[in-house]
């Protein structure tokens, strides 16, 4: 049998990061996915899944040091469930994903530094770029001739 949850999506926020009684470390997540159809009239349209990992021990410390809110963010787990009560003595269910493993693929921020890097070498302004045209400009250099041998 197999419980594995593979997870490539956006940090909603900065990770939320605490220590038990027992000195272990756990760490929450809120994790983004997105996912594009055409509707029945043709139109493009973006549904987006939040998820809650939870990282322990070690990687709680690494994801604490690491990662920050809209990083891209690889996550590999198992899905559990769990059941607690509120403060009114409710039951309330949850679904989360425990993390065996993560890894930061970039941000944002690394793509808008990228595109301005890449806009001064070329002598470009880059006052309007954003991190979504950085990503869809990559690699294109315009059809400009480079001194590359390949």
């Amino acid at each position: 049998m197999v419980n594995r949850v593979i997870l490539i999506g956006n940090l909603g926020k900065d990770p939320e990061v605490r220590s038990l009684e027992s000195g272990a470390m756990v760490a929450r997540l809120r994790v983004a996915t997105s996912e594009n159809y055409k509707d029945r009239a043709g139109e493009w349209q973006t549904t987006t899944e939040w998820h809650d990992v939870i990282l322990w021990r070690a990687l709680a410390e690494r994801a604490q040091n690491q990662l920050k809110k809209g990083d891209l963010v690889y996550i590999d787990g198992k899905l559990t469930h769990r059941t607690w009560q509120d403060s009114e003595g409710k039951d309330r269910y949850t679904t989360e994903v425990v993390a065996n493993y993560f890894r930061s693929i970039g941000n944002r921020r690394d793509e808008y530094e990228a595109a301005r890097s890449q806009a001064d070498e070329a002598g470009a302004s880059v006052a309007s770029a954003s991190p979504s045209a950085a990503s869809a400009s990559e690699g294109d250099n315009g059809g400009a001739d480079d001194d590359l041998p390949f």
